[in-house]
């Protein structure tokens, strides 16, 4: 079995790569629910639908968020008669961000209800939350403090970051899945997600690391040079004080990583590093990637 740390589009990229040569049944992916969020009576969780859509065959991959062909009457006509929303969804995806939220309402574990969302999707992989109690991801900018959403989605990322925190009433603790997926696999891959908002909420949680730290990790750098891949990483890491680097990305991951994957065009090679082509513009280049990286394990 493969394990996954997911969030964002860059590791369902290549997980999309490794489905060619692993079975969906043979695949576990923990990921980050920090930027969940209530919306409209219902319960948006971005990470976890991106993953779950990708192995129904359903995900948009031409924005990798959504569900291939939806439509948005609902947010159109909330629009046309005053009730604008700051995120746009589709009909369909929001059918399942509807249920997500009534399995929670009625006492269900967000891990729970994944589980159920999978199954009547036809999902065989395991798609695990990284905990089961709600973790926000906020962004300070002055003296206001915004949701990841309304930064990302409603400011379309186009402030200025004065800090960046995470909101929780308990401490994150992984649940029993989580660890077991990590447990059990051959190799732990995180991609090349963002660092700040998508893996380290994954991190944060309680008996991640240590878990980590008995396993064969593999981490795909979300950089080339000073650049991010996708997404707004090069703000975020610089208002947590860190490089928008390869060797910085390296410096967090590096108490448990044992294999560290560098793009080919990255002018900063890093001695400990392996150089491979890591961006994924179309399904050739990500099997190409799985394929560099399962050479390795």
């Amino acid at each position: 079995m493969i394990t996954f740390l997911s969030g964002g589009t860059g590791t369902p990229k290549l997980i999309r790569g490794f489905r060619t040569s692993y079975a969906d049944h043979d695949m576990a992916v923990i990921v980050n629910t920090a930027e969940d969020m209530w919306f409209s009576g219902s319960h948006l969780s971005p990470d976890i639908d991106t993953v779950m859509y990708l192995f129904a065959d359903m995900l948009d991959t031409a924005r990798w968020w959504g569900i291939e062909g939806d439509t948005t009457h609902t947010y159109d006509f909330l629009k046309k008669i005053g009730f604008p929303e700051k995120v746009v969804l589709g009909d369909r995806d929001r059918a399942v961000n509807i249920a997500r939220a009534e399995m929670l309402r009625a006492g269900q574990t967000l891990t729970r209800a994944t589980r159920t969302l999978c199954i009547r999707l036809g999902v065989d992989a395991a798609v695990l939350p990284m905990c089961d109690t709600e973790v926000t991801t906020c962004i300070r900018s002055g003296d206001e403090v915004l949701h990841f959403q309304d930064y990302w989605v409603g400011r379309q990322g186009k402030v200025e970051i004065s800090g960046i925190m995470r909101k929780c009433e308990v401490p994150p603790v992984a649940t029993q899945e989580v660890l077991a997926a990590i447990h059990d696999a051959d190799a732990v891959i995180i991609g090349p997600s963002n660092p700040v908002t998508s893996i380290s909420p994954i991190l944060e949680c309680e008996g991640i690391i240590d878990a980590l730290r008995d396993q064969t990790v593999v981490v795909v750098s979300p950089f080339i040079g000073d650049a991010a891949v996708s997404g707004p990483a090069v703000a975020l890491m610089e208002a947590r004080g860190m490089a928008p680097s390869s060797a910085a990305t390296f410096d967090l991951y590096r108490e448990f990583a044992d294999i560290y994957i560098q793009d080919i065009r990255d002018p900063n090679a890093l001695p400990h590093a392996i150089q491979m082509d890591t961006l994924m513009t179309d399904l050739e280049a990500a099997i190409s990637l799985a394929e560099g990286i399962q050479a390795h394990l």
